[in-house]
């Protein structure tokens, strides 16, 4: 059976089921016609027979017979009398006779009725008074007949019920798997030649609803596919300029170091190291968010309860190491949630660092975490920077994308496309927008409770 394939297997299954129905529907049809007609033909013969003990009897020359035996030519019948001699018409045979007729005959019995296997003949006997038996014996042969033609019918329409059902159930099964050969060869060719198109539906069965499952697992896979690709795209775009340069700065640097080349300058080698580490510094931090943005399609790591105010303040600390001059005015709301701290830290220390960059020196960057009333509680960073062109506000959270003003200004442009991964990861959202006095704000909503309420995760866990 594991050999079979699925299609003879159904196949199979349908023969097999409608073949026992057939059987079973035969043999019920076939018994109880058998039944019926043993019995009608048992009270035919005892009908008879009891006709027989009392009709006249008739007188002739020679002895007085019943007048049964004038209406017998399709019956053997005669009298048995107790000492066990058969009287019958000399036209006829007599019927045969046994230990059953002739208790029936002394008294001893009040009935007989049976087969009699030699002459496969069904025998009936009734008392007749007198110390007699009437006693009448007709042959089963014409019912057997019957039975046997029976028999043939019912096998030969039972076969050809059968072949007929076999036959539908190969079109039901053929139709019925298409959509499963579908999905098979739409299997071999992702395999094959990684082709993700779509597999057509038609219907609205289980194997249709199996085939919308399968096409929004290929589009998934697409569309993973394609985020890899633009994510390789756009890393080989960045790094192609840092590491152009290194490359140039190397270069500089072994030339001068040759015999016979003109030397340079301290100031000019301690520009080109520095411009060397800065380059190292940049190509460090974009391999970082690679590897933070390549965490999008793998699980997340176990969540636990997470103090909001906590984070901030750990991204605060963080940040405040390398703001320089530019200051923090902070008012938090106490807020917790489900998630992952380190995840969520990094987004903060993100929207820390942006804020910074923009913000000229002596500035006071502002964070704010604060509830909406709705169950979501959103941390806005505004700065005190030029603000952003209303052409770039919806593009700010785009992976690799930087704003004319921020091309000049060290960053991978990956730092806000992470912090829309990790809201999105926890159930949140990101925007960006001008304020009213200028700069920029932006800000992360995430779902959550109060500080002093509980765990916002414990009824789900």
């Amino acid at each position: 059976m594991r050999r079979m394939s699925l299609r003879k297997r159904l196949l199979l299954l349908v023969a097999l089921c409608v073949g026992c129905t057939v059987a079973l529907v035969s043999l019920g049809a076939y018994f109880t016609v058998r039944s019926n007609l043993y019995q009608a033909f048992d009270e035919n013969l005892i009908d008879r027979a009891t006709a027989a003990v009392r009709s006249p009897t008739v007188e002739s020359r020679v002895e007085s017979v019943p007048g049964a035996f004038l209406v017998s030519s399709d019956i053997q019948i005669g009298l048995l009398t107790a000492r066990g001699e058969m009287v019958y018409p000399r036209a006829g045979d007599p019927p045969p006779w046994g230990a059953d007729e002739l208790a029936v005959a002394r008294g001893e019995s009040e009935s007989s009725l049976r087969t009699d296997r030699d002459t496969d003949m069904r025998v009936v006997a009734l008392p007749s008074g007198n110390g007699v038996a009437m006693v009448l014996a007709q042959s089963l042969a014409p019912t057997e007949r019957t039975l046997r033609e029976l028999a043939l019918v019912l096998l030969f329409f039972g076969g050809l019920g059968v072949l007929v059902a076999t036959a539908a159930g190969t079109a039901v099964v053929r139709a019925g798997l298409r959509p499963v050969e579908r999905l098979t060869s739409a299997t071999e060719r992702v395999s094959r030649t990684m082709d993700l198109r779509p597999i057509p539906v038609s219907g609205d069965d289980e194997l249709a609803r199996l085939t919308h499952s399968f096409n929004t697992m290929l589009g998934a896979v697409a569309e993973s596919q394609e985020r890899q690709r633009r994510l390789v795209a756009d890393a080989g775009h960045e790094l192609r300029t840092p590491l152009t340069s290194l490359r140039t700065n190397l270069e500089l640097l072994l030339a001068a170091d040759r015999q016979g080349a003109p030397s340079l300058s301290d100031t000019d080698r301690a520009e080109i190291e520095s411009d060397i580490r800065a380059q190292l510094d940049e190509v460090t931090q974009l391999i970082g968010d690679l590897s933070e943005l390549a965490r999008e399609d793998v699980p997340q790591a176990r969540a636990e309860r997470v103090d909001l105010v906590e984070v901030v303040e750990r991204a605060l600390e963080r940040a405040r190491r390398r703001a320089g001059d530019v200051d923090f005015s902070t008012t938090l709301t106490p807020w917790v949630l489900t998630g992952e701290p380190g995840a969520l830290e990094r987004a903060v220390l993100n929207l820390l660092d942006n804020a910074v960059k923009f913000s000229p020196e002596g500035s006071t960057v502002s964070v704010v975490a604060r509830p909406l009333g709705d169950g979501t509680v959103v941390v806005e960073v505004a700065d005190s920077g030029p603000g952003i062109a209303e052409a770039d506000l919806p593009r700010v959270f785009d992976r690799f994308y930087r704003s004319s003003e921020a091309r000049t200004l060290p960053g991978s442009g990956l730092g806000l496309a992470i912090v829309k991964q990790a809201a999105e990861r926890h159930g949140g959202a990101v925007y960006a927008a001008n304020r009213p006095e200028g700069g920029a704000l932006l800000a992360i909503r995430l779902p959550g409770a109060p500080g002093d309420a509980p765990d916002p995760g414990s009824e789900g866990r």
